[in-house]
């Protein structure tokens, strides 16, 4: 068995998230309806610029992960997924409002703790002061993760010929 190490506090090798796509992807959905594509939001004027991922290999066939690091403040958008997920931060914090019969509730998750939002709880992250570096993962391979948009925390698209 290997022993794979991973730096991920390490300011080294951390590149702008993609872009290009999300906005069309097949696995992010409208929450009142359709798929983010058709939404009146703007997926790269909001993710563009704060959000992060690694370019350092974390190669476990069976772990299924996202490391992401977010700029201070930056807050993503109200979303939930189809599967449970749980975030590790490594660095920084994460204030994170979900809601528990329809009411809000706000956490804080620091560096060593670890939040698990279950299957179809709306929540939105916002990173503090210093930024957040944190780990996504789920229990199935990415490809079966759907996520779902809300209409919260979005850049609007401008209008074209109004």
């Amino acid at each position: 068995m290997t022993i794979i190490f991973g730096d991920l506090i390490d300011d080294a090798e951390w590149i702008p998230m993609r872009l290009e796509g999300q906005q069309d992807s097949p696995s992010y959905f409208w929450n009142d309806g359709g798929l983010l594509a058709d939404a009146p939001v703007d997926f790269a004027a909001t993710f563009g610029e704060n959000m992060f991922v690694t370019t350092k290999p974390i190669e476990v066939a069976r772990f299924n992960r996202n490391p992401l690091r977010v700029v201070p403040d930056f807050t993503v958008p109200r979303h939930h997924h189809n599967i449970d997920e749980m975030l590790f931060v490594f660095a920084g914090e994460y204030l994170i409002e979900h809601y528990d019969d329809e009411e809000p509730t706000t956490v804080r998750v620091g560096p060593g703790e670890v939040f698990l939002s279950r299957a179809g709880t709306p929540y939105t992250m916002t990173a503090g002061p210093r930024g957040v570096t944190y780990i996504e993962t789920w229990p199935v391979p990415v490809s079966q993760l759907e996520t779902y948009w809300h209409d919260f925390g979005w850049v609007r698209r401008e209008r074209v010929g109004g």
